[in-house]
């Protein structure tokens, strides 16, 4: 039973596209290893950019600054 967990930055993502991701990350995972989609767990966690560090600040920081 493969558990894939993606984390991406809480941005406003539509349900339309997390849900495009689910099925798209599902199927790789029949394609490439064969298996089981009905068993196949996807978990989309969105965190807030001010909980979400990248060269020692968080990505809320280095978006005001234009990086």
């Amino acid at each position: 039973m493969p558990y894939v967990n993606i984390k991406i930055t809480k941005e406003g993502a539509t349900v339309e596209q997390k849900a495009q991701i689910i099925k798209g990350v599902t199927q790789l995972l029949v394609d490439v290893l064969g298996k089981n989609p009905q068993t196949t767990v996807v978990v989309i966690d969105e965190v807030e950019t001010d909980n979400w560090g990248i060269g020692g600040e968080s990505v809320t920081m280095r978006r005001k600054r234009g990086q």
